[in-house]
């Protein structure tokens, strides 16, 4: 089983800064998701900060979410960035 989620920071590139349990931050790419189905809704900025760590994953406002594997194996390690960078949400 691969890390889960403990901080999420949504970047105005459609990208989401995440810091998984094993301390490692990465960032994924939701913008190829931006034209399909319920994921449309992201494309408002207002919608895409909206997201929250919840259990180990991450959501929406609108109940959109992302296997919490899909994102750790498809994010990029990110550099510079301290674990607890400023606007990042974290898992109460």
């Amino acid at each position: 089983m691969n890390p889960r989620v403990k901080m999420v920071q949504p970047d105005p590139d459609h990208t989401i800064t995440l810091t998984f349990t094993n301390g490692k931050v990465k960032r994924f790419d939701v913008e190829p998701y931006l034209n399909i189905g319920i994921f449309r809704e992201l494309k408002s900025m207002s919608v895409f900060n909206s997201i929250r760590p919840v259990l180990g994953d991450v959501q929406w406002v609108s109940g959109q979410d992302f296997c919490p594997d899909t994102l750790y194996m498809d994010s990029v390690p990110e550099t510079g960035i301290a674990e607890t960078a400023v606007g990042a949400r974290a898992v109460a």
